[in-house]
């Protein structure tokens, strides 16, 4: 489901206008960047909490070129969901 298809369902099931639920749905994934970036996570009973891991720093290596890179440690963004979210996927197999 495509960002766009996702907008549209909201707004048929909520009946508020496309332009309103897109400007929602962008400030809440801003809001989202935004908590992550400054090392904050963030939690939503019933969905999942969006999280940060940290990568160990280590050395890369191009085997082609024979060279390596050294790689510092770094955080990523991580999403963990719920209880209640795994139970509505766990039987789900390839559908699309």
């Amino acid at each position: 489901m495509t960002k766009a298809e996702l907008v549209n369902e909201i707004a048929i099931s909520t009946g508020y206008d496309k332009k309103s639920i897109n400007l929602i749905l962008d400030s809440m994934l801003d809001h989202v960047r935004k908590s992550l970036g400054e090392g904050e996570f963030v939690y939503m009973r019933g969905f999942g909490s969006f999280i940060l891991k940290t990568r160990k720093a280590k050395v890369a290596r191009n085997i082609r070129s024979k060279t390596s890179v050294d790689v510092p440690e770094h955080s990523i963004p991580f999403f963990v969901p719920a209880k209640e979210f795994k139970a509505v996927v766990r039987d789900v197999k390839g559908k699309k």
